[in-house]
């Protein structure tokens, strides 16, 4: 993508305004704070104490706002409490040019660096840097900056207090997770049955699984129908496909393939019903019909083997998701029919382990008194220790997150220096802006910065208007800060044009109800946004953090995720565990991991106008396709796992290694431009042949592995064939690996 064109598109999706489902009792509850805390402090201490206790209650609110799985008050308090120590230490140095130089370019590397901890962290940070640049300017003695700083905190506690004493659909994003996972999982049953081999992408099961790791204090209060309800819907997916899929289930077509479409539909409306009850926190409400449908005397006499055993897995999980979100009907017991015709399989019990942490559930439903233990979240306080591990383990230069620090440290400080020796007054606009606006990856700095200024203009251009003809004084101009605050609070997650429009409208009135006029703020808020604007996107082209030339390592971590998880379920097959296998969910958690951190690197690399030499677009589609693919059928194996006692398949041990080091050698093999081979897991099939294999759904498995990992090495194989003397193409010689037709000296961007 050229640079032209990149600029477009982060243009674009800055002005963009998105239609999301608003929240305005949230949005009100963070309005009252900031109204609370202003008049409190414009009635005993004056504008001046008002506008930076204002700041910290408004703070508090945005960091509520952020998507995190953690209490709303903690986030608060923390917002709070780290903005007043920021303007104190600001307060302390703010008389001498290079001391408070030399804290902000500490404070905003740390800021920088807090990214490695979550989005989350770094937002809070970095608004707290951007904040301190304008709090530090209001307080007139060290006594009276302590008296800010501790209004600060004030407007934190104040927030958090409102969020447990009026709380709005608590458990809300939660009961959202959840409810997401079982509604993709419906709708991937409904594809199922005209797709028999569609896609799921797990991305809604893993912030399911993010939501259901809450702290000890929440785990005492988590409503009933949001314990095991997720590690029953993990399970529910590899059943699913392994019912539909024509390799180890039913044939394309005839009356098997017309009960499996029934099952599925059944399952989807089922599904979505749960999703529906868990949401809204009511009965769940299903037709006669869906239920109808899941009568397991009616599967007995069509289906037969893996299909039959799959069916009946489906609907004991089925009846577990109905139970535990709260249905006070569950689908009728049928009379115990077993299946007509007898196969040589063996017995398996379809079923995804559950994590380390979560007690298999077991097929009869428990108790409603009996829980699955809860995956715990460290405290605010014990979440320290692991903050400075991630940070530690990105402090290198290579890392996006210490460049980020180093370009954001140097543009603040650059733009601090500008902004003093301009003749306009009010210098920090400029650093506030770009703190505000630089992010780790390149979209969102442009995208952002962009937002940044457009939205300023409206703003500025708004309430300058609304200054000229009102003429607010103290009173009213707090008034329309705290409206306009809400505004932001209502209207934050539809875009960044609209939020900062609120947010630059907030500040001007704000400032105004201090005795600024709004010629003092105006003309130089607008020209140093530009200016702040400006020096991050230079930054960023001059000190880049690109991501396209790290996607061929992003593909080797993820096709070594997803063999180790393919080995792991073949292992299983020559030592029988039943249920109980920790290093398959393990590994199939890192898998996902894997393939998440592969789809965000695609998104950020998309916009970036620089072109990887070596992994074309085409052939980054295809291969991510076919690791999609391997996990699949991964997957597949693992819904037919052997109970414990089962007999033991000795040479799934053999092939478990081949795919173990394979994936490990074609993952170094991608790294260096090569296209892997796959020798060892061919030679490890071929002997399991000789040796006969006792379960066809195991033997298809370990071949539809092999074929995925030949087809992954053709969609990386991009070279053409050499050509003979005349001039007719021949077969590429089987060698380790013929390298790509762009290969340069290395992976390299441009």
């Amino acid at each position: 993508m050229t640079w032209l064109r990149a600029l477009k598109e982060t243009a674009r999706s800055g002005l963009t305004v998105e239609r999301k489902r608003l929240e305005p009792l949230v949005a009100l509850r963070g309005a009252a704070g900031l109204a609370i805390i202003i008049g409190v402090s414009l009635t005993l201490f004056g504008p001046a104490v008002a506008a930076s206790s204002a700041f910290g209650a408004f703070q508090a609110a945005i960091a509520t706002f952020q998507r995190s799985w953690r209490p709303r008050p903690e986030l608060a308090l923390a917002s709070g409490t780290s903005l007043a120590v920021s303007t104190f230490l600001g307060y302390l140095t703010g008389s001498h040019l290079l001391l408070f130089l030399a804290l902000l370019c500490l404070w905003t590397f740390l800021a920088g660096l807090s990214w490695a901890a979550g989005p989350t962290v770094g937002i809070i940070a970095s608004s707290n840097v951007a904040i301190m640049l304008v709090t530090v300017t209001i307080p007139t003695s060290v006594t009276a900056a302590a008296g800010h700083a501790a209004m600060m905190v004030v407007g934190g506690c104040v927030q958090a207090a409102l969020v447990i004493l009026f709380p709005v659909r608590r458990w809300g994003a939660h009961r959202d997770a959840l409810a997401d996972a079982l509604a993709a999982e419906a709708d991937y049953a409904r594809r199922l049955r005209h797709d028999p081999v569609a896609a799921f992408d797990p991305e809604p099961l893993m912030a399911a699984r993010d939501a259901a790791t809450i702290t000890p204090r929440q785990a005492r209060t988590r409503p009933a129908e949001l314990h095991g309800a997720r590690g029953v819907a993990e399970r529910i997916r590899p059943v699913l496909a392994s019912l539909a899929d024509p390799a180890v289930g039913v044939p394309p077509e005839g009356k098997e393939r017309d009960r499996v479409r029934e099952l599925l539909g059944a399952a989807g409306t089922v599904l979505d019903a749960a999703a529906r009850a868990i949401r809204h926190g009511a009965p769940v409400q299903i037709s006669p019909a869906a239920l109808a449908a899941l009568k397991t005397p009616d599967t007995g006499a069509i289906l037969t083997g893996p299909a039959y055993r799959a069916a009946t897995r489906l609907r004991a999980l089925l009846k577990d998701v109905l139970e535990t979100a709260g249905n006070t009907q569950p689908p009728p017991t049928p009379t115990p029919t077993p299946a007509p015709t007898p196969t040589p399989d063996p017995p398996a019990t379809p079923a995804e382990p559950p994590a380390p942490e979560e007690p298999p559930t077991p097929t009869t439903h428990p108790t409603p008194t009996t829980h699955p233990t809860p995956l715990l979240r460290p405290s605010l306080f014990a979440l320290v220790p692991a903050a400075i591990r991630a940070v530690r383990a990105e402090f290198r230069h290579d890392s996006p997150v210490t460049r980020h620090a180093i370009r954001v440290t140097a543009v603040a400080a650059a733009g601090y220096l500008l902004g003093h020796w301009l003749p306009l007054g009010h210098g920090y606009w400029a650093p506030m802006a770009s703190v505000m606006v630089m992010r780790p990856d390149f979209s969102q700095t442009y995208s952002r910065a962009v937002a940044r200024f457009g939205g300023t203009l409206v703003g500025v251009a708004l309430a300058t208007g609304l200054v000229q003809l009102a003429h607010p004084g103290t009173g009213l101009s707090a008034a329309l800060a705290v409206l306009c605050a809400g505004m932001m609070y209502l209207l934050m997650r539809t875009g960044q044009v609209a939020a900062q429009a609120c947010v630059a409208a907030y500040v001007v009135f704000l400032l105004g109800m201090g005795g600024q006029q709004w010629t003092q703020t105006v003309p130089e808020r607008v020209v140093l946004t530009l200016l702040g604007g400006v020096l991050a996107m230079i930054a960023y082209a001059v000190y880049p953090a690109w991501e396209t030339p790290r996607l061929r390592t992003r593909l080797a971590d993820w096709l070594i995720a997803d063999g180790r998880y393919a080995a792991a379920v073949v292992d299983r097959y020559a030592h029988p565990a039943g249920k109980a296998c920790p290093d398959v969910r393990e590994s199939l958690l890192a898998a996902r991991d894997a393939r998440i951190a592969w789809q965000e690197a695609v998104n950020r690399a998309k916009n970036e106008p620089v072109r990887h030499r070596g992994l074309s677009r085409a052939a980054a589609a295809d291969a991510e396709e076919t690791l999609a693919q391997l996990g699949r059928v991964a997957m597949l194996m693992e819904a037919h796992l052997p109970e414990r006692g089962d007999t033991p398949v000795p040479a799934a041990a053999r092939l478990a290694e081949a795919l173990r080091k394979s994936t490990e050698q074609g993952a170094k093999a991608v790294r260096e431009r090569r296209v892997p081979k796959w020798d060892a897991v061919r030679t490890a099939l071929e002997e399991w042949d000789g040796e006969g294999v006792p379960d066809r759904v195991v033997r298809r498995g370990a071949g539809l592995l092999l074929e995925t990992l030949d087809e992954f090495s053709d969609a990386l194989d991009t070279a053409p064939p050499p050509m003979l003397v005349d001039g007719s193409a021949t077969k590429r010689p089987d060698a380790d690996g013929p390298r790509d037709p762009e290969e340069g000296p290395g992976p390299t961007a441009r």
